[in-house]
């Protein structure tokens, strides 16, 4: 299983980064967890527009998936025609929502291009893999995800604070790819973002092999968020860098 790192920068891009956007891949599928800002672009460095073979959306926040937005222009306009449906997993309301984002009728908004399929907690078959999904603690909907091949696995919090389901979710992982956009007492707001330092302990109570920190806007100072984090985890850390790419 490979995991790449399409953008990684939190809230909004940064001049080295777009937002969230990871691509998973393995047996020759294809999966992308979020689409943020600017993701759609740099996706094509690193696979082709219509070899994906499904999107799961953590949650509705733009910057994890507006460039929903870009994708049905790619891929409703093709000259050759648009390809078959994309699976499109995220929470209730994703159609709409895009639909939203487009300024075009809801109905049937994005559904000629994308095959929408709501998110609850629990697990399913995708491809080769095995996806498990955990509600987290955000201000709206939103989830994490466990995606399981061949025995490895990795597991992606989205946006959460303080989350013994993410915990949970990410028992013994392989790879833990964990926000980290605040700073420990900078930022004061609960249930909304994890700190380097909470990273950290939430990866030492999974009991998590390898914590890679993402989703930390430009006005946060990553390497700081790096050693909170290493203070509170003894395992390796990493910061997620556009382009980075794990073999698991």
């Amino acid at each position: 299983m490979k995991l790449t790192v399409v953008g990684c920068s939190g809230s909004f891009p940064s001049a080295d980064s777009p937002c969230s956007s990871y691509l998973v891949e393995a047996d020759g599928y294809r999966i992308v967890l979020d689409l943020g800002n600017g993701a759609l672009g740099a996706l094509q460095k690193y696979t082709g527009l219509y070899d994906v073979d499904a999107v799961l959306l953590s949650h509705l926040h733009a910057d994890h998936c507006v460039d929903l937005c870009a994708y049905w222009v790619a891929r409703n306009y093709r000259a050759e025609g648009c390809p078959e449906l994309l699976p499109v997993y995220g929470p209730t309301g994703t159609a709409e929502r895009l639909a939203r984002a487009y300024d075009m009728p809801e109905n049937p908004g994005m559904k000629e291009v994308f095959e929408f399929r709501t998110l609850t907690p629990g697990a399913f078959l995708l491809g080769p893999f095995r996806v498990e999904v955990a509600r987290v603690n955000h201000p709206v909907d939103a989830f994490a995800f466990r995606v399981e091949h061949d025995g490895r696995s990795l597991v992606y919090s989205g946006d959460t604070g303080e989350s013994a389901e993410l915990v949970e979710l990410a028992r013994d992982t392989d790879l833990f790819l964990c926000e980290a956009a605040y700073i420990d007492g900078r930022d004061t707001y609960r249930a909304v973002h994890l700190n380097g330092r909470e990273a950290g302990e939430h990866a030492t109570a999974a009991g998590a092999r390898r914590l890679v920190l993402t989703h930390i806007p430009p006005w946060t100072d990553a390497e700081h968020n790096r050693r909170d984090a290493r203070a509170a985890y003894a395992g390796p850390v990493d910061l997620a860098r556009p382009g980075a790419v794990y073999e698991i």
